[in-house]
């Protein structure tokens, strides 16, 4: 486990551990920058383990992402809040239960609603619904002018943003339930149980929704599509499968939410594989090896997999094939890749953003933010994106380089 995770050390201090608990856990390869410095390699190549400080120096030479906007939100220590967007609004949530709503042009903000309860898990969005949930398993539905809607209990603590879709809100829970709630009032139409093994990574993953159905992958590696409407198993498919000896070996958990198009549901495993399978059975189409406790994306030609040790990677979406990887980000902590039109846009752990050519991996633009890290998959808005950092900044930049 060693080698493919890194040191035992690090694996410890990043997670918590105990018994029946969570861990928070056409290409041309010559290609060189004006500097001189080779930014994207073949997929075969071996990674660099350590960022020496020319790489550093070639990093800081790029191009700087055009910031159109900042504010500022409280903090956030524990939870990994996702920005949403919506109707030329960016809505954003913190650890101390405000949820705020800013002008998607100008950062300016709208209203802000504070309650007393700490919120862990946002924001979804949809049907004209802002959803946030809390480490008490409590689900709060707001209207877009701010008043309260309902609120719901389920089982456990929730750590990914609910969605919508279809009068349904679906929310995941961190001891392995999926609830169907009613969008009206709230009310449980239906869960599931999904795998719950002794030692898990903990994880703020969520749900993806299409064409009626609900897409999860659990502890363990498989992922399960069920019906938006009634909760019902279509089927079944496996990710990843237990390897190893000790119990931190064999963790080969789905800590993110999958990735879709119209034909293809994809999805990837912390020590374990990337794959992509047919929406409508499960029928796996590819596997490859591949770690990542952060998350993916896809376009219409690859599947973007922010692996272990901070390696962007890219495959083919059709066969699997390695397409490029990018292993000089200066961070070893990613954040889910954002893919926004002909760009892939990823952040990490030191508060840095940075834009990368979809076909070849090469860096085009880095910009910086206040320092702490991003913890979310950057959102797209309008001609651009926005995160938001664990120190409450919240920064859109311009994707027009």
């Amino acid at each position: 486990m060693l080698g493919r995770s890194g040191s035992i050390w690090a694996l410890l201090l990043a997670f918590q551990i105990s018994g029946c608990s969570n861990l928070p856990l056409p290409f041309d390869p010559r290609m060189f920058d004006s500097l001189g410095y080779q930014i994207a390699e073949l997929f075969e190549g071996e990674e660099k383990e350590v960022i020496d400080e020319a790489e550093l120096e070639a990093l800081k030479a790029l191009d700087e992402i055009p910031m159109l906007w900042k504010s500022r939100v409280g903090d956030s220590d524990m939870a990994r809040f996702l920005v949403a967007y919506e109707n030329n609004a960016v809505y954003v949530a913190d650890e101390k239960g405000r949820l705020t709503k800013l002008n998607s042009n100008t950062g300016e903000e709208i209203w802000e609603v504070k309650t007393n309860n700490l919120f862990s898990a946002g924001v979804g969005i949809g049907e004209g619904m802002i959803l946030v949930g809390t480490s008490k398993g409590e689900i709060f539905a707001f209207n877009e002018s701010g008043h309260s809607l309902w609120k719901a209990q389920v089982s456990s603590e929730i750590l990914g943003p609910p969605q919508i879709k279809d009068n349904i809100v679906v929310v995941r829970t961190t001891d392995g339930r999926v609830y169907g709630l009613d969008a009206l009032d709230g009310n449980r139409e239906w869960f599931f149980q999904g795998a719950t093994p002794a030692l898990t990574v903990r994880s703020s993953a969520g749900v993806a929704i299409t064409q009626g159905a609900v897409f999860a992958g659990f502890a363990g590696g498989k992922m399960v599509g069920m019906s938006l409407f009634t909760g019902n198993v279509g089927w079944e498919a496996v990710v990843s499968q237990p390897r190893g000896v000790t119990e931190l070996e064999r963790m080969t958990d789905i800590t993110s939410s999958p990735a879709f198009d119209d034909r293809l549901i994809c999805a990837v495993a912390y020590q374990g594989r990337v794959g992509c399978f047919q929406i409508i059975d499960g029928t796996q189409i590819w596997t490859r090896e591949s770690s990542s406790n952060a998350g993916l994306a896809m376009d219409s030609d690859y599947v973007y997999v922010a692996e272990d040790n901070g390696v962007l990677a890219a495959y083919d979406k059709r066969s699997g094939a390695g397409m490029w990887k990018q292993v000089r980000l200066g961070s070893k902590n990613l954040t889910a890749p954002l893919v926004a039109g002909h760009v892939v846009v990823i952040g990490d752990d030191k508060g840095y953003v940075n834009i990368l050519r979809n076909y070849d991996g090469v860096v085009l633009a880095r910009a910086a933010t206040d320092g702490s890290a991003i913890l979310s998959r950057p959102q797209r808005i309008p001609d651009g994106f926005v995160v938001q950092t664990a120190n409450g900044g919240v920064f859109a930049f311009s994707t027009q380089l």
